[in-house]
């Protein structure tokens, strides 16, 4: 039997410029490359302001799950890479809880030194399984 593929983009330069997928689907499960603040536009937005770059790659993690019709609490697991981890750990633990309510996917929280743009503190991937109730 075939399995089918199905690839999300945001339509950002650096989808081409890298070689990489936002999100790829194969059989019951959708893989999500790093959500960050990237904006419509495709520009880096908030650089250096925690709580509003959390809550735009929150938004951008939404518009992944809407795009295969999938929902939070069907996410299974989720790595969050973090710039100056004990400085935004209580904020990361805020986010998370507002953002999957009583759903507790797998985490791993990760302190990183630096992200790929200048300003850049907070990164999410993360791998859904459409087997899970909406």
């Amino acid at each position: 039997m075939a399995t089918t593929v199905d690839v999300f983009n945001h339509n950002v330069p650096a989808e081409s410029d890298f070689g990489y997928s936002q999100a790829i689907s194969s059989g019951e499960l959708i893989h999500v490359s790093g959500q960050l603040s990237l904006e419509e536009s495709g520009e880096f937005s908030h650089a250096d302001d925690f709580a509003a770059q959390l809550e735009q790659t929150h938004a951008n993690m939404d518009k992944v799950l809407d795009h295969y019709g999938v929902t939070r609490k069907q996410v299974v697991s989720q790595v969050l890479y973090v710039v100056d981890l004990r400085q935004n750990a209580a904020a990361t633990a805020r986010g998370n809880l507002a953002y999957f309510g009583d759903h507790r996917p797998a985490s791993t929280v990760l302190g990183v030194t630096e992200l790929t743009f200048p300003g850049q503190v907070i990164e999410i991937s993360f791998v859904v399984d459409r087997n899970l109730p909406a």
